[in-house]
């Protein structure tokens, strides 16, 4: 992480990385992406069940590995987790480089992945707005004499465009240093003053605290709109995904054999 980049994410809690992943490696997480959500949808409402400790009920696939919620209809969104496990087309961003040496300058103890889902939003669909403002230590953002630390912080890689009709991942900048929690008494991702939407390309990347205020503004184009999601924070962290909260990683024996041991040292469970 450059200089410009740690002013700027220091500043702003978050930055947009044009062009993170290569064209090739776009199309083939697009590609994967297409596939598991046809096999997600079509299991989503099937046994076996888990109900999460935040309260929505999982299927958990078990041939490959994923937990999935929600469901493929307008306004909906399909949320696929531990998606590392469904196919190997998704190791390429285990230990992806550019991606580390972003997140190494700002997680300051060994980071370990603790968030893995593939939001799928169809037409229609609003994320509300949530977190910043006082947040307490899980998520929390700060600055020591070593630079930056967060507790946790996530990368959405874009495998389309994504333009200001089409939902864009947006935010209320700088809200990870508020000292108040917002006054406006809402998550409508579209009416909360501040907020802005943040257009992108395919390959394009957004990495940001989840100390900051952030969501996805409604999807008017009637486009579908595809992200993945990695979610870092030290390795004492436990999974941070919605069907797994706290509890170790779900990460199965098959998938583990496919890493080399510096990729193990990404899933908390596998050591120091």
């Amino acid at each position: 992480m450059n200089d410009i980049q740690k002013y700027e994410f220091d500043r702003l809690g978050y930055l947009v990385i044009p062009g993170l992943l290569t064209p090739a490696e776009t199309q083939g997480l697009a590609a994967a992406v297409d596939a598991l959500e046809e096999h997600a949808a079509a299991h989503v409402k099937l046994p076996p069940r888990k109900t999460s400790v935040w309260g929505p009920e999982y299927h958990h696939s078990p041939d490959k590995g994923y937990f999935a919620s929600g469901e493929r209809e307008p306004g909906r969104t399909l949320i696929i987790e531990d998606f590392f496990n469904a196919d190997p087309a998704f190791d390429l961003l285990v230990e992806h480089a550019p991606t580390m040496a972003l997140i190494r300058a700002i997680v300051q103890e060994r980071p370990t992945i603790n968030n893995s889902e593939i939001r799928i939003r169809y037409r229609g669909n609003q994320t509300g707005a949530h977190m910043g403002g006082p947040i307490g230590s899980k998520y929390r953002y700060s600055f020591n004499r070593d630079g930056i630390d967060c507790m946790m912080v996530r990368m959405i890689y874009f495998l389309h465009d994504v333009g200001e009709d089409d939902g864009p991942f947006c935010v209320v900048p700088a809200t990870h240093k508020s000292n108040y929690n917002t006054p406006y008494g809402t998550n409508d991702s579209d009416a909360e003053p501040g907020m802005i939407g943040l257009p992108v390309k395919a390959g394009d990347a957004i990495l940001f605290t989840e100390h900051l205020r952030h969501g996805g503004k409604s999807i008017k184009s009637g486009r579908t709109r595809k992200t993945l999601h990695i979610g870092y924070g030290p390795f004492w962290m436990k999974s941070q995904n919605i069907g797994t909260m706290d509890e170790e990683q779900n990460i199965t024996p098959a998938t583990l054999a496919r890493y080399t041991p510096q990729q193990r040292q990404l899933f908390k469970s596998w050591g120091e």
